[in-house]
C-alpha cells in the first residue's frame, strides 16, 4: 500500500472514530437533555398517552384522567371539586409545570418512578402502571374552612397536634385547576389569573407570609418562661404602660387604652393583648433568645416540606432595641405563614412537642402495595417543656374565654387562642391583616388551626383577629372535633 492510499485509510478512520464519539456523545449526554427539554412535545406525549394516578382525599379520589379529541395527547387531568382542593393538588397541565402534590409526585402519578416498575415492564420499557397519592386531608375539615373564609382573601391551616397530619390548607380566592389543564385553553386561563389583582395561583396558606402580629406573642411569652425571665404566666412582669421604644421618644400604644396592662402578667397581657408587655419583654430577652424560640417552632426553616415547599417564616436578626421591641408584637420584619402559626398552636396544644406536619399519609404503587408510609416517618421535637406548655394552654384558654377571642368559643370544648391585628402598608395605611392561631380539644379529639384574612368586606373599624379570623377557626375546630 502507497504512502497517499495509508494516509487517506487513517484519516478516513479518524473520521469514523470522531462520528463514532459524536454519536455516542449526543446519544448519552445531549440526548438526556433534548429529551428533558421543556420544549420536547414527545415529553408531553408520553405524560398524557394513558390516565394519570390519582390524589385521594377522605377515600376518595379528588383527580382523574379524561379522554381528549382531536390532539395527540390522549387524556387530560380532571378535577373534583377543583377550587376546594387547588391549595392542595396544585395542578397537572398539558401546557405548564405541574405544582404543588402533582408536581411533587409526578414521576409516581405519571407511571415513571422507577419504584413502580415490574420485571416485565423492565424487559418490555413499558411505562408502569400510575401510582396514587394518599393525603392527610379531612375533606369535612377543608371544606368548614373554605366555606368559613367565603369571598375573604385569606388563608387557614389545621394541623392533629398529636400526629402532624395536616386535615386542612386552603387558600382564598382559589381557582378551578381544570381550566389549566388543556393545551388548547390553559393559556387565556393562564393569563386571566395572572392578571387577577388577588393573585388566586397563591396559596396563601403555605407560601405567602405576613406580619403575624399579636399572635407572635405566644412564642415571645414561651421565650421568657423557658428562659426564668418569669417563672408563671401569672407573674407581674416589668411592663410600663406606655412603654417608650428604647432609643426613641415614641410610646406603643395598646389597642384598648383601658385594659390593665401596667405590668400586667402574661395571661392579662395575652387576655387583653398588650403591646406595651411583650415589646418590652422582647428587649428584657434580647433579641437572641427570642430567634432562638422562634426557630424552634419553625421560623427561618429554609427547607419547611409538608411535602409540599413552604415559603419561610422570618425572624430578622441585627436589629437594634426599637426594632427588637416592635418583634415582640410580631411586627418590623417577623413574618410568618399560617402553615407557622398553626405549628405554634399545635406544639404548646401537644404538650410542648412539634410533631412534623405533612399532608401525605402515604404513596402506594397501582396495586395499593405502600411505597412510603409518611404518618410511619414523622419526627418529634420538644420545643418547649410541659410545664410552660401547660401554662400557655391556660392563658390561651383566657383569651378565649374572657379575652380578645371569644369569638372561638365551642360548647363543650376546650379552646385556647391568640388573636392578631397586624399592620400593613406604611403607618398602617392599608388594611390590617387579621390573625388568629388557636387550639381544640373534645372527647380525645385534638386540632390545632391558624387563620389569616388579608382582605375582606368589612370597614377597617372592624378589621379584627377576633372579628373576622376568629369565627373561621372556630368553624374549622367544630369540623375536626365531630
Amino acid at each position: 500500500m502507497n504512502k497517499t492510499i495509508r494516509r487517506a485509510s487513517v484519516f478516513t478512520l479518524l473520521l469514523v472514530l470522531a462520528l463514532l464519539a459524536r454519536a455516542t456523545w449526543v446519544q448519552f449526554y445531549d440526548g438526556k437533555a433534548l429529551a428533558d427539554d421543556k420544549d420536547n412535545r414527545r415529553n408531553a406525549i408520553e405524560t398524557y398517552a394513558e390516565p394519570l394516578g390519582n390524589i385521594i382525599v377522605g377515600g376518595d379520589s379528588i383527580t382523574g384522567s379524561a379522554a381528549t379529541k382531536h390532539s395527540d395527547l390522549k387524556y387530560k387531568r380532571t378535577y373534583k371539586d377543583g377550587k376546594l382542593y387547588a391549595a392542595v393538588t396544585g395542578y397537572a397541565s398539558q401546557a405548564y409545570a405541574p405544582t404543588q402534590l402533582e408536581g411533587i409526585y409526578q414521576d409516581l402519578l405519571d407511571g415513571t418512578d422507577s419504584r413502580l416498575k415490574t420485571v416485565m415492564d423492565t424487559i418490555t420499557g413499558k411505562r408502569a402502571d400510575p401510582g396514587t397519592v394518599v393525603t392527610t386531608i379531612d375533606p369535612d375539615v377543608q371544606k368548614a374552612a373554605y366555606d368559613a373564609l367565603g369571598d375573604n382573601k385569606g388563608a387557614a391551616v389545621a394541623i392533629d397536634p398529636k400526629t402532624g397530619r395536616i386535615l386542612a390548607v386552603v387558600s382564598t380566592p382559589s381557582y378551578d385547576p381544570s381550566s389549566l389543564t388543556d393545551a388548547n385553553t390553559a393559556g387565556t386561563a393562564w393569563k386571566q389569573l395572572n392578571a387577577d389583582s388577588d393573585k388566586p395561583l397563591t396559596n396563601r396558606a403555605l407560601r405567602q407570609p405576613l406580619p403575624p402580629g399579636s399572635t407572635f406573642k405566644l412564642v415571645v411569652a414561651a421565650a421568657a418562661l423557658e428562659d426564668g425571665l418569669y417563672s408563671s404566666v401569672d407573674e407581674k412582669t416589668d411592663g410600663p404602660d406606655p412603654y417608650t421604644l428604647p432609643g426613641t421618644t415614641r410610646d406603643l400604644s395598646n389597642e384598648n387604652p383601658n385594659a390593665p396592662c401596667e405590668n400586667a402578667t402574661i395571661r392579662t397581657a395575652l387576655q387583653y393583648s398588650c403591646n406595651n408587655v411583650f415589646a418590652k419583654m422582647a428587649v428584657n430577652l434580647g433579641q437572641d433568645k427570642v430567634k432562638a424560640m422562634a426557630e424552634k417552632f419553625g421560623f427561618n426553616d429554609t427547607k419547611q416540606d409538608v411535602p409540599v415547599r413552604a415559603y419561610t417564616s422570618v425572624y430578622p436578626s441585627d436589629m437594634d432595641k426599637s426594632s427588637t421591641a416592635l418583634t415582640g408584637i410580631g411586627q418590623y420584619d417577623v413574618t410568618a405563614t399560617p402553615l407557622q402559626m398553626a405549628m405554634v398552636s399545635a406544639a404548646l396544644a401537644n404538650g410542648g412537642k412539634l410533631v412534623s406536619p405533612h399532608m401525605v399519609s402515604q404513596i402506594t404503587d397501582s396495586g395499593g402495595d405502600v411505597l412510603k408510609n409518611y404518618d410511619d416517618s414523622t419526627s418529634t421535637k420538644e420545643i418547649v417543656s410541659s410545664s410552660t406548655a401547660e401554662q400557655l394552654q391556660s392563658a390561651m384558654q383566657t383569651v378565649v374565654q374572657k379575652g380578645t377571642g371569644t369569638n372561638a368559643q365551642i360548647s363543650g370544648a376546650t379552646v385556647g387562642g391568640k388573636t392578631g391585628t397586624a399592620q400593613h402598608g406604611e403607618n398602617n395605611s392599608k388594611t390590617p391583616y387579621a390573625w388568629f392561631t388557636s387550639y381544640a380539644k373534645e372527647g380525645g379529639k385534638e386540632v390545632a388551626v391558624a387563620v389569616v384574612v388579608e382582605q375582606s368586606n368589612a370597614a377597617r373599624s372592624e378589621v379584627s383577629g377576633n372579628g373576622l379570623a376568629a369565627p373561621v377557626a372556630k368553624a374549622v375546630m367544630q369540623a375536626a372535633l365531630k
